[in-house]
């Protein structure tokens, strides 16, 4: 077995006993049920535990990470979670969450070459061509980043929003509310992007008052 990673056994090993020295019962638990409330819905960027960002335990948030957050209708892997997260956990909250300074999104932003990666930030760009006389208002690259941060994120709380797996659910009379966040690494806090939905019209709606608030 290569060396490189024989710390990650100890620290698993370490890991282990400390919570079974705080929590006795927290294996346990976690054997017997997952019953989450939020499908986080976020970056696969290592900087972003999901987790630790919002305070809370494992069996305690569903979660579905891809490069720079994106969830795309044919994409039966992000579907799929979806699905199992609303009709088999029950979800009460969808958070999609990006986070400023995200390198997927800076490389769609510029038109940074990174290979087959190329295919998916397309879809990032598409959102950035929409508004691009808006993003071009601002002069400042790293501003300008976290604008279309922002924008993809709620773009993508849109996308949910249509979903088959979503309108199926509203139309039963089932609460699950999406939200638009981005997260800061600068200060580890959480910015609500204001386009919390109930319903793929009033996602529409909240998606172009944020559009528009952005500058």
């Amino acid at each position: 077995m290569s060396q490189s990673i024989e710390h990650l056994f100890t620290n698993n090993k370490n890991w282990s006993e400390r919570m079974h020295s705080e929590d006795p019962e927290f294996f346990t638990r976690l054997v017997n049920q997952q019953s989450p409330e939020y499908l986080w819905i976020g970056c696969s960027d290592s900087r972003v535990p999901a987790n630790q960002v919002i305070g809370l335990a494992p069996g305690e948030v569903f979660v579905h990470r891809n490069i720079a957050n994106v969830v795309v209708h044919t994409d039966l892997n992000a579907l799929s979670v979806i699905h199992y997260a609303v009709e088999i956990l029950r979800v009460k909250h969808i958070l999609i969450v990006g986070h400023y300074g995200c390198g997927g999104v800076k490389a769609a932003m510029n038109d940074n070459k990174t290979g087959l990666t190329d295919n998916w930030l397309r879809h990032i760009q598409d959102v950035r061509d929409r508004h691009i006389d808006r993003l071009e208002r601002f002069t400042d690259p790293t501003e300008r980043a976290d604008r279309l941060c922002e924008l993809n994120a709620m773009h993508q709380v849109v996308n949910v929003c249509q979903t088959s797996v979503l309108r199926e659910a509203w139309q039963r009379g089932q609460g699950v509310t999406v939200h638009g966040w981005c997260y800061s690494l600068q200060d580890g806090l959480v910015r609500d992007l204001g386009v919390s939905s109930h319903t793929r019209e009033e996602a529409v709606e909240r998606y172009r008052d944020a559009v528009e608030r952005i500058g």
